[in-house]
């Protein structure tokens, strides 16, 4: 089943968030919704938004709790009246698509005192992040929420980082994790195998394909690299679908990884 991902324009810059490097910021939508919008004239530039959407499609097909994600246009008149001019700036080189996760109002910062993950949930969580080899779910920074008594995940901007060398596909796919170490679930997370079965059968072919090809061709279009947008989006299928053919090289070094730890 195709998965649909909705268009907005952006109308109105609320507040930036200042806890990153790349000043996302809560705005405003044409369809009376806020979101925390991601901007392709950031640090990592429109490779920062395709992590973004892969991590947080990747984990919703899971049945991981993930903000909505849209596809968010900014006009190339809209931040002209803002007052900060790295602000402004960033607005600027930020004009036509960008990313946009849903605003969940009232959220608190994850806090294992406040609510701790089971073990299967904890397992689901690190096993994602050891697929898309995101590196920023740790104690410094968990990238976590609460909202509404459940634990919701955000920010993947800095998962897949093989594409920012973009070389040898096949060889990245199949490099263990071992970032896996610093995860802040890693402890609880007693339930690894089971939910490496699970999720191999979960993350077809045919699903690693409809969330890749929903990929805009805009974020496709790299200055420098000589590939067409449907060149990278093959190797966006390449990189995952080796990974899930080995994802017990992945899996193990998690497994190992905790038994360190504990």
């Amino acid at each position: 089943m195709s998965i649909a991902i909705r268009h907005v324009n952006v109308i109105r810059y609320i507040t930036p968030l200042r806890e990153g490097g790349s000043l996302p910021a809560i705005a405003e939508a044409d369809d009376g919704f806020n979101y925390v919008v991601k901007f392709r004239g950031a640090g990592h530039g429109v490779k920062g938004l395709i992590a973004e959407y892969l991590g947080c499609e990747i984990a919703r097909k899971l049945g991981l709790l993930v903000p909505e994600v849209v596809f968010a246009e900014l006009d190339e008149a809209f931040g002209r009246t803002e007052g900060d001019e790295e602000i402004q700036d960033l607005l600027k080189w930020s004009q036509g698509l960008n990313i946009g996760l849903h605003y969940l109002s009232g959220a608190v910062n994850y806090d294992p005192v406040v609510l701790t993950p089971d073990p299967l949930l904890a397992s689901k969580i690190v096993w994602l992040d050891a697929f898309i080899t995101n590196i920023d779910r740790t104690t410094r920074n968990t990238n976590m929420l609460i909202w509404n008594k459940n634990l919701w995940l955000i920010d993947h901007g800095a998962s897949f980082y093989f594409h920012h060398s973009w070389k040898d596909i096949s060889t990245a796919a199949k490099t263990p994790f071992n970032l896996i170490k610093d995860h802040v679930l890693l402890a609880q997370a007693s339930e690894l195998e089971r939910v490496h079965q699970e999720f191999k059968a979960l993350l077809t072919e045919e699903v690693i394909s409809d969330i890749v090809n929903n990929l805009p061709d805009t974020w496709l279009q790299w200055e420098g690299y000589p590939y067409t947008e449907q060149d990278l989006k093959n190797g966006y299928l390449e990189f995952l679908n080796t990974r899930l053919a080995n994802s017990e090289i992945f899996t193990n070094q998690a497994i190992h990884a905790r038994k360190d730890l504990i």
